[in-house]
């Protein structure tokens, strides 16, 4: 198994040159009285496709022959790998079908489309995956782009760390979202590779908390597709290598309700005036809920998402008993 290096993420940031976006770090003084702490946020929800995902779509594309690529590429996503997939094949001239799941938000759905990729629909809870994607790349002749357990998709999502480290020296902590565990495991390889010191803690919902698992049982743990809010982190197990990345990097792994999320989804809109999506609010709503203690220290937070309807958005926001931005 190939486990990529603090070199990969640097080969990848290279290639991601002049094309991804170098997202900003952001400060909010209220975050930081309200928790104690010094938080800088990476928002990627500024990227390109409004996602991180596209810094590991387009690094792995990027590496295909001439021939793979004239052929085209497939990948399975709920929206954000999907998005990305599609933009990053469209800027490196390759064909791109795209599986989704049947419930997919529509504006992921949407914007899928408008990047030029094909889109087939499957339904979540009965259908295998990987083995539809095996089958479509099969017959038509594509090559697959893995949403997360792939060095090249891991090296090309570490980036976001590597600048957010390159950008904030210093920082005692890194918190990110884990779904399939791309984003962590390349965000665990930047951090210790810069700052081995610095500890890297993940964020998963209870309703999907598959990561937790396998970190606590020692191999990757499997379960049931779940449900819940943040859509692009209900992910039924980890990635085979980014699990053996996590053993060795990742300190902890937190949980966080639906509640907690779109807590912190309003805090972001109120207070920050950003629109985040679920699963990009996961790691500020483990801070708010009390699950990662962070108090007296410099976090480090990505953000790694914005992709939400309007419309639910709206209705999130206004819910009652759904949390305070305070």
């Amino acid at each position: 198994m190939l486990i990529p290096t603090l070199a990969d993420v640097g080969a990848a940031a290279s290639r991601l040159a002049g094309v991804a976006h170098r997202t900003p770090v952001l400060q909010s003084r209220t975050a930081n009285a309200r928790l104690g702490a010094e938080i800088f946020f990476k928002p990627e929800n500024l990227q390109r496709m409004g996602a991180f995902k596209f810094r590991g779509a387009y690094n792995a594309i990027s590496q295909l022959t001439d021939a793979q690529r004239r052929a085209g590429v497939v990948t399975y996503s709920s929206g954000n790998h999907a998005q990305a997939t599609a933009l990053s094949a469209r800027l490196l001239g390759a064909p791109a079908v795209i599986l989704m799941p049947h419930d997919s938000a529509k504006s992921k759905v949407e914007a899928t489309r408008g990047y030029g990729a094909e889109v087939i629909f499957y339904n979540r809870f009965d259908t295998d995956r990987d083995a539809l994607g095996a089958a479509v790349a099969r017959e038509r002749g594509l090559t697959m782009v893995p949403p997360y357990d792939d060095p090249h998709i891991v090296a090309g999502q570490g980036t976001a760390a590597q600048e957010l480290m390159q950008d904030v020296p210093g920082l005692d902590l890194v918190v990110a979202s884990l779904g399939g565990g791309g984003l962590l495991s390349g965000t665990a390889v930047a951090v210790h590779g810069m700052a081995p010191k610095a500890q890297v803690i993940g964020v998963e919902p209870t309703t999907g908390d598959d990561g937790l698992q396998s970190l606590r049982a020692g191999r990757v743990i499997r379960i049931p597709p779940p449900q819940g809010l943040p859509e692009g982190a209900l992910a039924t197990h980890l990635g085979a290598l980014n699990f053996e990345i996590i053993k060795q990097h990742v300190a902890d792994i937190a949980t966080v309700s639906d509640e907690d999320i779109v807590e912190a989804m309003k805090f972001y809109v109120q207070r920050m005036k950003l629109v985040v999506e679920p699963t990009g609010a996961m790691p500020l709503a483990a801070l708010f809920n009390g699950s990662i203690d962070v108090r007296g220290k410099r976090v480090g937070i990505i953000i790694s998402g914005g992709n939400v309807d309007l419309e639910r958005l709206a209705a999130l926001i206004a819910a009652p008993g759904t949390g305070s931005a305070r």
